[in-house]
């Protein structure tokens, strides 16, 4: 089960319509919450959900598809679909991606993120949950527990964003989907190991228990622990 791409798809500014239009498929490709082979939401759906003419969005989709992340097809069962695969871990790449970044940036994203996943998390306790959100949030849990190697990524990042999603704040899902993309490179970049993987099943159960419990303040140290051993997890790869 993966997120609503029209989640993390917010407006676009009027005046920059064409390459924020870009930005924001070029973030939703990335972030895996359109998977590779994947067909994008119709155009009509796209163009009233970012805010933008047809003619904008097909002209962004025609130069992530000379970029080479779209393959558009026509015909009855067209449309556009992904064909950007994230690249294998590499730690040479982490440290092109923490060299380009600076120290600076990268301890102001990894920030952001905390900020915003604990607050998200802290918002989605303090709800009242309907079995529907409570299933969803269970199924995320689910779909990363077993996820394969080549798919956890992905997955784990739409289960760390479908907690914002079922806040039902739109503004909170985008910001928690920039805070993750701004460190996306980084985390592809780490090198998958199964006892990480196993570490992080555990970190995840317990974010979800909170959440389930009720339990703001639980559900709040539940992520900070997670999102600071991840931080660990960076610097021991770069030391």
């Amino acid at each position: 089960m993966m997120m609503n791409p029209l989640t993390v798809l917010r407006p676009v500014r009027a005046g920059n319509a064409f390459e924020e239009t870009v930005e924001r498929l070029l973030q939703a490709i990335k972030l895996g919450v359109v998977a590779p082979g994947a067909k994008l939401p119709p155009e009509r759906e796209l163009a009233v959900q970012l805010g933008i003419s047809r003619v904008t969005l097909r002209e962004a989709i025609r130069a992530l598809q000379d970029a080479g992340y779209l393959d558009v097809r026509r015909g009855r069962y067209g449309g556009a679909f992904v064909t950007y695969i994230p690249p294998a871990p590499d730690t040479g790449d982490l440290r092109r991606v923490v060299a380009d970044m600076g120290t600076a940036d990268l301890a102001d994203a990894l920030t952001f993120r905390m900020a915003v996943e604990c607050g998200a998390a802290q918002v989605l306790a303090s709800a009242k949950l309907t079995g529907g959100q409570r299933a969803a949030l269970e199924r995320r849990l689910a779909d990363v527990d077993a996820a394969a190697p080549e798919d956890y990524r992905r997955l784990d990042t739409a289960f760390h964003l479908s907690i914002a999603e079922l806040t039902g704040s739109p503004l909170l899902a985008t910001a928690c989907a920039d805070a993750r993309l701004r460190v996306s490179d980084l985390l592809n970049a780490i090198p998958m190991l199964q006892v990480n993987i196993d570490h992080a099943a555990v970190q995840h159960r317990a974010i979800v228990v909170a959440i389930l419990a009720g339990d703001p303040e639980g559900a709040r140290k539940a992520v900070s622990e997670h999102l600071e051993g991840t931080a660990a997890l960076l610097r021991a790869f770069l030391s």
